[in-house]
């Protein structure tokens, strides 16, 4: 909203300072600092406020060291991520874009199923929450959403490269400024179409129309039938697999601000042409606003940290865990780097992982040895993968620094993918 009164103060009364706001990176640093202050300064009014209100987790007996001391403390404090995420946003970016509009929608969508799954367990004393089913189906419903609004709307486009700059960015040997020479020629109309970006080849670009089209000349239209479920997987996926690693203090916090960064980062290079064909990477016009929202998002999660770091002050509960999977999911297909999930998120995954094949090996070992046997030989000793590190004997301090080392690890990689073919 500031940006549009201050481009008002600039055109209409020339005011000092006003054309600042025109610059993503400022707008970005105002949202960052603005989303820490809330989370550290609201946030403790918030924690408080729910402690106060006696709003405390309900801890299972799971024969964790340490685990039982944490019963009766405040959980719901995903309600202060999405508050540091949606003031900063509504401030500072461009509220009219598209992708900034889907990216509240869906922040307020999955953290509204969160906190119903919260007030259940809290307020109803139902430890099991909202059942599964209907959170798939919120995670379905935001899913279709999402993928209709990229599929449909006209102002989701990119801009095919039609020649790339002659002079690598990075070593330019020429002392002479000749924007043609310098800069990558890019088609004047963009376009609309269902690409996106590939780890590892040459040619990096995967069209999923391509899926379809063989079957007959003008399936390619349908693409939308590969699309729009490929979407809805991975939203569902990333937002349950953040829900999973929010087991221990600061994990999920701290891992999703690692993801963020490098999702800003990539946001950033999307929307500017010269980066863009520096990277051989899709040029997504007006992409470059979200990172406006990221730098809130990474406001948040580490604003968040201070009060999650182990000893936990407040928990983030389903309300913040299923809010920034979501939105990890949602912007890396904003940005067309959704295939890049596995191994940026691969925290994610493995703690999705361990939990699938710890149900499947039990549910084998059981049919073939029986239950006694499966009940003393499961794969890990406890899943999600965290809690195994637990029951080893690993402080959860500990297993959370090394986590963030991986992430750190995870993170580079995924840069390197881009130059890596």
């Amino acid at each position: 909203m500031l940006y549009y009164l201050f481009q008002y103060l600039d055109r209409a009364f020339d005011f000092p300072g006003a054309g600042v706001f025109q610059y993503i990176s400022f707008r970005a640093a105002l949202a960052l600092i603005s989303s820490l202050i809330i989370s550290l300064i609201f946030g403790k009014r918030i924690i408080e406020f729910i402690r106060k209100k006696q709003i405390g987790e309900t801890i299972r007996e799971l024969g964790l060291d340490g685990q039982t001391k944490k019963a009766g403390t405040p959980t719901m404090g995903g309600l202060i991520i999405i508050a540091a995420i949606i003031i900063p946003t509504l401030l500072f970016a461009k509220v009219l874009n598209v992708y900034i509009v889907l990216m509240i929608i869906s922040t307020i969508w999955l953290g509204g199923i969160g906190f119903l799954d919260d007030y259940i367990k809290v307020f109803k004393k139902n430890k099991e929450g909202l059942q599964g089913k209907f959170k798939i189906i919120g995670q379905v419903g935001i899913g279709l959403i999402v993928g209709c609004v990229f599929y449909f709307h006209p102002d989701v486009v990119i801009k095919e490269r039609i020649a790339p700059a002659k002079n690598d960015l990075l070593n330019i040997t020429s002392n002479k400024t000749d924007e043609k020479f310098n800069t990558p020629m890019y088609a004047d109309k963009a376009v609309k179409n269902l690409k996106t970006t590939i780890p590892f080849l040459k040619n990096n670009e995967l069209d999923y129309s391509k899926f379809i089209s063989w079957a007959c000349n003008d399936c390619a239209k349908y693409g939308w039938i590969i699309f729009i479920p490929m979407v809805i997987l991975i939203v569902t996926a990333v937002s349950n697999g953040a829900n999973i690693t929010d087991g221990i203090d600061g994990l999920a916090a701290g891992t999703s601000a690692i993801i963020g960064v490098v999702l800003g980062i990539l946001a950033y290079v999307s929307g500017n042409t010269i980066f863009a064909d520096y990277l051989n990477i899709m040029y997504i016009p007006n992409s470059g606003e979200l990172v406006v929202f990221m730098a809130a998002f990474i406001g948040a999660c580490v604003g968040f940290l201070w009060y999650n770091s182990f000893p936990a002050q407040v928990f983030m509960g389903d309300t913040g865990s299923l809010a920034i999977g979501g939105i990890i999911a949602v912007y890396a297909i904003a940005i067309r780097k959704e295939l890049l999930i596995p191994i940026l998120c691969g925290v994610f995954l493995v703690e999705n992982v361990s939990v699938i094949l710890q149900v499947y090996y039990f549910k084998y070992q059981k049919k073939k040895r029986g239950l006694e046997y499966a009940q003393t030989h499961r794969l890990f000793k406890m899943a999600p993968l965290h809690h195994h590190y637990q029951k080893v004997g690993f402080h959860e301090s500990k297993i959370v620094m090394r986590f963030f080392i991986i992430g750190i690890m995870l993170a580079v990689l995924t840069f390197v993918t881009l130059k890596l073919r």
